[in-house]
């Protein structure tokens, strides 16, 4: 099975750069990284991302913490474009479940990404609340799962499963630590994964032999060695 790679960027020059790569089929934002890009005015700078971005899916989150205002911004960034998915966290800052959110705008037709999943448990909540046409992504925060010393690919693996009775459903690996992610999210049969520039640069590499790994290795030790005039 085919994965996709979304970019995780929020970076106007990074999305212009990425968005002419044939290896990258989306984008993903998150209001963190539109801050990091320096953006003042959300629905403005988002219109800048999209007058790049006319083609490939994107999705804007929503920022609001309460059922009813999710809903009205996720209704304003649907407008947006044709393109747009809109994002919204499974539960809010109190820890609630957003699905009577996912279930409206799941209703009006939005196509959503469910974002900061991180259990098979959630996942099954979330289809719970959808349709089987309108499209739904749901990112599953592995990466940040194995930061705390998780392992989250039983969880990934449940939510796969589950989901495959849903065909307008598509399981993301997100918060991705290193290339070989890429290469193990394709394994589990993820749909998506949503990586950084720098990664996927890396990524771009592959193919490289144990052995030309290992004299590149030593050529750089010898190299660094020689510019500091090492002597024993």
């Amino acid at each position: 099975m085919s994965i996709k790679i979304f970019c995780d960027i929020a970076d106007l020059k990074l999305i212009k750069k990425f968005n002419k790569q044939k290896i990258v089929k989306g984008f993903t934002t998150n209001p963190s990284l539109m801050r990091k890009a320096g953006a003042k005015n959300y629905e403005e700078y988002s219109k800048k991302l999209l007058s790049e971005c006319k083609l490939k899916p994107i999705s804007f989150e929503v920022f609001a913490d309460d059922n009813e205002s999710m809903i009205k911004q996720g209704m304003k960034i649907s407008n947006w474009g044709k393109n747009v998915y809109v994002k919204v966290p499974v539960i809010n800052s109190k820890n609630q479940f957003t699905g009577k959110v996912i279930k409206q705008l799941n209703r009006n037709k939005i196509k959503l990404n469910i974002t900061a999943v991180y259990t098979a448990k959630q996942t099954e909540k979330i289809l719970k609340q959808i349709n089987k046409k309108t499209k739904v992504i749901i990112s599953i925060f592995a990466g940040r799962a194995g930061d705390t010393g998780k392992d989250p690919i039983p969880q990934l693996v449940k939510s796969i499963k589950i989901a495959k009775k849903f065909k307008n459903v598509e399981i993301l690996w997100a918060s991705v630590r290193e290339p070989y992610n890429y290469l193990h999210a394709k394994q589990l049969g993820c749909h998506i994964i949503t990586i950084p520039p720098s990664i996927i640069e890396k990524i771009q590499n592959f193919g490289k032999s144990f052995n030309q790994l290992t004299v590149e290795t030593v050529k750089t030790f010898l190299l660094d060695s020689k510019k500091s005039k090492f002597k024993i």
